[in-house]
């Protein structure tokens, strides 16, 4: 066995697993993103909690529409769901859990973390 194999999913290569270090990776990308558009809003003061409020929009809507954040295009990653063909409303609730950080931390052997075994999401690799 290996990660994402009870997923039907390939041992590597598009369609595979996510490393936490992409998964990582694609979340330092988004949040420096996101303090950058807030503090161009907020200059020449700190954007405080506005990047937050920016990545939640930033993360919400790419991954119910698209099933990416522009940080897992980047690193060529993305939200795929389990039973359906879009993530859609689910991406309130896991981007609201993945806010928390620990959830997105404590993995399972298949390297999901909480907010996406609630969610019913796994992150594969696109290349």
């Amino acid at each position: 066995m290996y990660p994402g194999s009870r997923f039907g999913l390939p041992r590597d290569g598009a369609g595979s697993m996510a490393s936490l270090g992409l998964r990582a990776g694609a979340f330092l990308i988004d949040i420096t993103g996101s303090a950058l558009i807030a503090w161009a809003f907020t200059a020449p003061y700190a954007p405080t909690n506005w990047s937050l409020l920016v990545w939640a929009i930033i993360t919400v809507i790419p991954i119910a529409v698209f099933g990416q954040t522009p940080g897992q295009v980047v690193v060529g990653i993305r939200v795929a769901p389990l039973g359906r063909k879009y993530v859609g409303l689910w991406a309130v609730p896991r981007t609201l859990l993945c806010s928390l950080i620990v959830p997105a931390v404590i993995t399972d052997y298949d390297g999901r973390g909480l907010h996406d075994r609630w969610c019913r999401t796994v992150v594969v690799s696109t290349r």
